[in-house]
């Protein structure tokens, strides 16, 4: 907070007051609709979105985050607790609250410790495909109080109402802002209409349940909403500790890797700089205030923060504006909110998390890379089928899994000069030069114990393809580190080369191979030359012969 605050001006503050009440207006339907994702209370929802912006504030790094209940953490949180209590009872409520103390320790120490870096071993196509199966998972659970029934049995004003406002809702998401900049607003303005779209529905459907008395007819409204502040106590269930620990470690993974792509994608429009660390540390926070103040789990969210960003914020002055906007509508009186029909509400979830739907990484993965296609549509089926928990550990896995898989297979290729330069290549892709007592090999990876086996399978196969070998030449152009597992391959490949009457040779070796190789046994053994480069390994092996 300190660095933001050193480079306030006061030409920023018109911004970040307009960001700070527009997103406030969002956040009164979207967090009490997350709220009941989550299986909690609708002012739990409101209660979360105040105190944990306020500390993202202090140490966040992003200056248009947006820090509060987000659709796949109140899934998440639902899932944990769904077999411990029964939704919305008192132990619920603590649970709930428990479970954001246990992951806001979590990504907390994360930050302290400096181990933001663990987000890279994520996958984008993978989180994708979490996000989409998260996607129809919540949806799916709103058709029930869309329609005010299971279907196929439904309530008549229930499903009026709810589908009503969900086609309003969805002509405002995919055509309102179109219909808006051709009236003539600006695309700014029009994109921040459309974001306050579930607001003014939520509002319309109020009034007209109000005025029709939907209520009596068996609408069903989230209740009464208790005024005031929340107070601030740190409640726990000394038997549960063990239970939410699995759950608490993979919802502050989550709340990290939501977060940041939110945060990331923001801070490129601006050139920003964002810091991993200070993210755990800002989301750690929150997230342990989200608990004190009788919340649940929170995070950066993907479309508060656009909206934060398109409203004109500059720094983290707005979300602390809106944090004190959420409270001051709790001071006042709350009766209006005990009336917000749920229908309207469950539209309003449904047409949020269709926004996550992104098809885009699927369609491009498929075209570049299946492997991710298919970790992205495994990821989606695990959660679909087995579960939020499973879904975030098959995703986990398929990321670490995809990255072993292709370290253990490296690209290695077969070099030839171009005639009449100093250039080696590809002979697979290029016109290239090549001599048949000489192979010259560029392994373009790292060598470690996982891949070694397969570069010995690849060398032997060239070998015994070219029986009038008489000089192998490593090409180390792409290899920045040996380890000892590859250290003894090396040694045992130049012993077998020696006993075949093949010279191994190396050329072009990073100055932090070479450094490592001095100190092992291995150059002494070494039964050929180090060059330092392919072209000076063509010249020196042939005027030897």
């Amino acid at each position: 907070m300190l660095e933001w605050l050193r480079r306030y001006r006061r030409a920023m503050l018109a911004g970040d007051i307009s960001a700070g009440l527009v997103v406030a207006m969002m956040m009164i339907p979207q967090g009490m609709a997350y709220a009941l994702v989550a299986g909690l209370p609708p002012v739990v929802g409101i209660y979360a979105s105040i105190l944990p912006p306020l500390l993202y504030a202090l140490f966040g790094s992003s200056m248009t985050q947006s820090v509060g209940p987000m659709a796949i953490i109140s899934l998440m949180t639902a899932a944990a607790l769904a077999p411990l209590a029964a939704s919305g009872s008192g132990l619920y409520l603590v649970l709930a609250a428990q479970l954001a103390l246990m992951s806001g320790a979590v990504l907390l120490v994360c930050g302290l410790l400096r181990i933001g870096f663990l987000a890279n071993f994520f996958s984008r196509p993978v989180m994708s495909g979490f996000t989409i199966g998260s996607a129809i998972l919540i949806a799916f659970a709103q058709v029930r109080p869309l329609v005010g029934g299971q279907l196929p049995q439904f309530h008549l004003p229930s499903a009026l109402l709810g589908v009503g406002a969900l086609l309003v809702l969805l002509f405002a998401r995919n055509s309102l802002g179109a219909l808006l900049r051709k009236a003539g607003m600006r695309a700014i303005a029009a994109d921040i209409s459309v974001r306050l779209a579930p607001m003014l529905v939520v509002v319309a459907a109020t009034a007209l349940s109000v005025g029709l008395d939907l209520q009596a007819v068996g609408v069903a409204v989230t209740g009464a909403v208790p005024a005031g502040l929340p107070g601030l106590n740190l409640a726990t269930s000394e038997a549960h500790w063990r239970s939410l620990l699995q759950p608490a470690l993979l919802i502050g993974f989550m709340t990290f890797m939501i977060s940041m792509s939110a945060a990331q994608t923001l801070a490129l429009k601006r050139q920003e700089k964002l810091n991993s660390n200070y993210e755990l540390i800002g989301l750690g926070t929150a997230n342990i205030g989200s608990a004190l103040s009788g919340g649940f789990p929170v995070t950066g969210s993907i479309s508060r923060s656009a909206v934060n960003f398109a409203a004109g914020a500059n720094t983290p002055l707005a979300s602390i504006i809106t944090a004190a906007l959420l409270a001051i509508a709790l001071v006042a009186p709350t009766g209006w909110l005990a009336l917000l029909p749920l229908p309207a509400l469950a539209a309003t979830i449904i047409v949020a998390v269709l926004g996550m739907l992104e098809l885009s990484t699927l369609r491009t993965a498929w075209r570049y890379d299946r492997g991710d296609a298919l970790a992205l549509l495994a990821t989606a089926a695990g959660v679909l089928v087995m579960g939020v928990e499973a879904g975030v550990i098959i995703g986990v896995v398929l990321s670490m899994g995809t990255l072993i898989w292709r370290a253990s297979r490296p690209h290695i290729a077969v070099l030839g000069r171009i005639a009449g330069t100093e250039h080696f290549r590809n002979i697979d892709r290029y016109p290239a030069e090549t001599r048949p007592d000489m192979l010259m090999l560029r392994i373009d990876a790292n060598l470690f114990f996982g891949n070694v086996e397969a570069v010995n399978q690849r060398i032997e196969e060239e070998l015994r393809s070219r029986p009038g070998t008489r000089n192998l030449v490593l090409v180390m152009t792409a290899v920045s580190s040996i380890d000892t597992s590859a250290l003894f391959a090396l040694s045992e490949l130049n012993q077998s080369l020696t006993l075949h009457g093949i010279g191994l040779h190396l050329a072009e070796v990073k100055g932090p191979v070479m450094d490592r190789l001095t100190g092992s046994d291995f150059l002494h053994a070494l039964n050929g030359t180090i060059f330092l480069s392919a072209a000076m390994a063509w010249d020196g092996i042939s005027s030897a012969r």
